[in-house]
């Protein structure tokens, strides 16, 4: 079985309190980028979006 390469990169972190942070991955496939909210045992995920509304989408 041919290994599976991973769609999502982790491009920053930025640690907060503990057991919060804030993180930002990238769609290696369609470039948009989506922000991860971790706090104590609750997250959320969203996609990130410029100032008129389009979603961050990075140049490949």
């Amino acid at each position: 079985m041919a290994k599976q390469e991973n769609r999502f990169e982790l491009v920053s972190v930025q640690k907060e309190a503990i057991g919060s942070c804030l993180e930002i991955w990238v769609d290696k496939e369609t470039g948009v980028h989506y922000i991860y909210r971790k706090d104590g045992y609750s997250g959320g995920l969203t996609v990130m979006v410029d100032a008129d509304g389009k979603p961050v989408v990075s140049k490949r």
